[in-house]
């Protein structure tokens, strides 16, 4: 039997379910705590959708949907788990209670790790007696279909523990990072809200509209991201020369961009003016249909980029 073939995933939201589904198709089984009465439902009706996908991307051979179980006690649902993904709202009171409630039920080996975009790992430990079994493991939304987790430990962090992390997520088709230092949102959403405020007030200048700004990314930069970083793409695009000679070419054109990108704030005003952008581009079409065009497309993105990797 493989290390951590039992897992736990605690809270049952949006990011939680779509945890337990990749750790059902990986062939792992699942104990689910979430104290909502729904949860239950929620979390099969999740896995039921996001099996196909799943199966598509080659991802369920060795799973299968029925091998979860729901508790309503924290501590019953990690008994026996040699991983357990935490995924419980953002606030740290929640949090602490949580951690509290279940150290002393964890399995010896057991590693946890938090899905916390939010917050920061020296923020958490503070609702264990021993936090050196604990790490951070922040994925992008939805997990089961987008491969990266960014991975954090401290001083505070036993020695190994990360490693085990990394080789867990690994074994079910994850892509991690390790940040060396903790830094509020970490790596991925902070480029993203950097990208996100300058697409706001290119919209708030009358530049562009919403849909219009939209397009931009994922009709131009987007399709590069896809396959390579800001960096590597830069490398490459001033031929042999590489960066050295991109930087010597655009650095006078990147530092006068760089100068008049905006600043704005989320303002009740800035909010309205998106949400009526983005329902114009969305044409009406409900919540559930653009999630469907979402997860196909990125299906059809992991299934074309997966096997360069």
């Amino acid at each position: 039997m493989r290390e951590s073939s039992h897992t736990a995933v605690l809270g049952a939201g949006v990011i939680g379910a779509s945890w337990a589904a990749l750790f059902l198709a990986s062939g792992r089984s699942v104990a689910v705590y979430d104290p909502n009465p729904e949860a239950e439902r929620l979390v099969r009706d999740y896995v039921e959708t996001a099996w196909p996908t799943m199966t598509e991307l080659g991802l369920t051979a060795r799973g299968t949907p029925d091998a979860v179980s729901f508790h309503a006690n924290a501590a019953e649902a990690v008994d026996g788990a040699g991983f357990i993904q935490e995924s419980v709202p953002e606030r740290l009171p929640i949090k602490h209670a949580l951690y509290a409630g279940i150290e002393g039920a964890m399995a010896p080996g057991a590693v946890l790790a938090s899905s916390a975009s939010g917050l920061t790992l020296s923020q958490m430990q503070g609702g264990w007696g021993d936090p050196s079994r604990m790490i951070l493991g922040h994925p992008f939304n939805p997990p089961h279909l987008i491969p990266l987790v960014e991975v954090v430990a401290n001083e505070r962090t036993a020695p190994g523990v990360l490693e085990r992390a990394e080789a867990f997520y690994a074994d079910i088709g994850k892509v991690t990072i390790r940040l060396e230092k903790e830094v509020p949102g970490h790596v991925a959403n902070r480029l993203q809200a950097a990208v996100w405020r300058e697409a706001i007030h290119l919209v708030m200048e009358g530049v562009a509209s919403v849909g219009d700004v939209d397009k931009a990314v994922w009709a131009g930069p987007g399709l590069r991201w896809a396959a390579m970083g800001p960096t590597a793409l830069f490398n490459l695009g001033a031929g042999p020369g590489g960066l050295r000679a991109f930087c010597d070419h655009f650095s006078d054109t990147f530092n006068g961009w760089w100068d008049d990108l905006g600043a704005p704030s989320l303002t009740p005003e800035v909010a309205e003016t998106l949400i009526a952008g983005i329902d114009a581009a969305n044409g009406g079409r409900s919540q559930a249909e653009l999630a469907a065009e979402r997860d196909a497309l990125l299906t059809a993105i992991r299934k074309a980029t997966g096997p360069i990797r």
